[in-house]
């Protein structure tokens, strides 16, 4: 990820760091529901001729409450689609004034999502998925609770954001040894 000045983020703090760690066990706790879930339903129908008729239902909302509660850890580490075209091309100074009017209007945008989707579960909550029978209303909490989450991040991440200072994100690939990695770039 690109870092301006070469600064890395600054540390978080230990609430910042229990708050993305919860997110994130949430988040991959949800997935492994859904992957169990699958794969599951996928067994059961080729090797039963049965099918779990709510599974598919339940990874489905699974799968809206992943997206939104993974936006702000995305966000974290830069990995939001953005083009950079116009920015890149702007001094630091209106690159920067630049930068904070898209946090102001993240910001804004993340506080209307979460006052409207709390309304419109609201308004959903008694009507009932159609294989579960479960409130609708839970479903549509992804919404707002997703946005107050990715506002959360945005908060605490503000400064980095503008400054285009990210989270660099978990490399699972092996490291190349350095031999390797100068005579590759000879060829």
């Amino acid at each position: 990820m690109e870092h301006s000045r070469g600064e890395p983020p600054r540390p978080p703090g230990a609430f910042e760091r229990l708050f993305v760690a919860v997110n994130r066990v949430a988040i991959v706790a949800m997935m492994a529901t859904m992957v169990a879930l699958v794969f599951a339903n996928v067994v059961a129908r080729y090797f039963l001729n049965t099918s779990i008729v709510w599974a598919e239902e339940l990874s489905q909302y699974l799968m809206v409450w992943i997206a939104f509660l993974g936006a702000g850890l995305a966000l974290r580490e830069g990995r939001h689609v953005s083009v950079d075209l116009l920015q890149e091309a702007l001094p630091i100074g209106p690159r920067t004034g630049l930068r904070w009017g898209i946090a102001l209007i993240l910001a804004a945008f993340m506080c209307a999502l979460v006052v409207l989707g709390f309304r419109f579960a609201e308004f959903a909550w008694d009507l009932e998925t159609p294989i579960m029978q479960a409130r609708l209303g839970i479903v549509y909490l992804a919404v707002p609770v997703g946005a107050l989450v990715f506002l959360i991040h945005l908060l605490f991440i503000w400064r980095d954001y503008v400054a285009r200072r990210f989270d660099e994100p978990e490399n699972l690939e092996p490291p190349v040894p350095a031999v390797l990695a100068t005579s590759e770039g000879k060829s």
